[in-house]
């Protein structure tokens, strides 16, 4: 390949990046407030519970009423995470999706793995808000594996009708007999941190603080989804210059790098160089502990039914896209 084509070909990469940037950009009129988690950790915890819709009734002066229109308090104890690597006092709320990025949503190319992970991070972004006291945060700062029960609990908003429930077919574990269960939050089944590892958790600093013999004290979390897209464009970058790239290292890197603000193409390069110093113990701790460190929800929903656990395997009936498409049209036929 010449070098002009080599050039064409990196500014074409360069521009679809910056294209799947502008997308995700939160709207001019209802800014995100980028706050670092330095400053996250100084708010005192001001405590979460159930939602409380009178004070989302009622219009502060100096904001339009519509935001506060339909947005409601998410549980997260409900969350992979139970929400213990979010700042203390940080509410998350959702809303139901609307006709505008339903129809960006429609859009999605189920066999291009970056355009479905940017249609379902839109409509996170669209339709969350994370704040800490009178601080937004971005939707990047939620952890990915907390995304599919986060955009379930949107579905839900958005199709409250029974006869959009999507439903797929299970078992029992014993008799063997044939189960509808629904694609709901519910009904998914969390992973968990072994206790070993749970031990060294710190509630004060929101993270990981392990210490070790080989590689001393490490500070390790689950990733975000703005560190996932980082990595995400670190990946591409590597495939459009067509230079080999070490799996071992985007296995941990994501654990290692607790905010996606100081994440990029040079600091990941930063990263792989201190890494390829690491000695053989050290390497070995910090993989398995990203290994054994994974939330997120098991392959199978579960239900009980008739005295018994019924099973199902994780799927989307009619593809992803049926996340916010109605799949069973006949429904919607007269």
């Amino acid at each position: 390949m010449s070098k002009e084509d080599q050039n064409k070909k990196e500014e074409a990469a360069k521009k679809m990046l910056e294209a799947r940037d502008n997308i995700n950009e939160p709207v001019k009129d209802n800014p995100v407030e980028d706050v670092s988690a330095e400053m996250l950790s100084e708010v005192e915890s001001k405590g979460l519970g159930k939602v409380n819709m009178d004070q989302f009734g009622q219009a502060r002066p100096d904001k339009s009423a519509d935001q506060f229109l339909g947005w409601m308090v998410l549980n997260q104890d409900e969350l992979p995470s139970s929400g213990k690597f979010y700042p203390n006092g940080c509410v998350i709320k959702i809303r139901s999706a609307r006709a505008a990025e339903i129809r960006h949503f429609s859009t999605m190319d189920e066999e291009n793995y970056i355009d479905m992970e940017e249609k379902l991070n839109h409509i996170v972004e669209m339709c969350t808000q994370i704040m800490i006291g009178d601080k937004r945060m971005s939707y990047k700062d939620l952890l990915e594996e907390d995304r599919i029960v986060i955009l379930l609990a949107i579905r839900d908003l958005t199709f409250p009708e029974p006869e959009n429930k999507l439903i797929l077919k299970g078992k029992t574990e014993t008799t063997k007999k044939s189960v509808d269960i629904e694609l709901a939050s519910k009904y998914l089944v969390a992973t968990e941190v072994p206790t070993e590892i749970e031990a060294y958790y710190s509630s004060k600093e929101r993270t990981y603080v392990i210490k070790t013999r080989s590689a001393g004290e490490i500070k390790m979390r689950p990733p975000s989804i703005g560190v996932m897209q980082e990595i995400t464009k670190y990946l591409k970058d590597r495939q459009e210059k067509e230079v080999e790239f070490d799996k071992a290292f985007i296995q941990v890197l994501p654990y290692i790098t607790p905010d996606w603000r100081q994440l990029n193409l040079p600091k990941i390069f930063n990263l792989e160089v201190d890494y390829k110093s690491w000695d053989q113990k050290k390497f070995m701790v910090i993989y398995r502990l990203a290994e054994k460190m994974k939330i997120g929800v098991e392959t199978t929903l579960e239900m009980e039914f008739e005295g018994e656990i019924a099973k199902a395997p994780l799927d989307f009936p009619g593809g992803i896209k049926s996340l916010f498409i109605i799949s069973d049209l006949a429904g919607e036929l007269l």
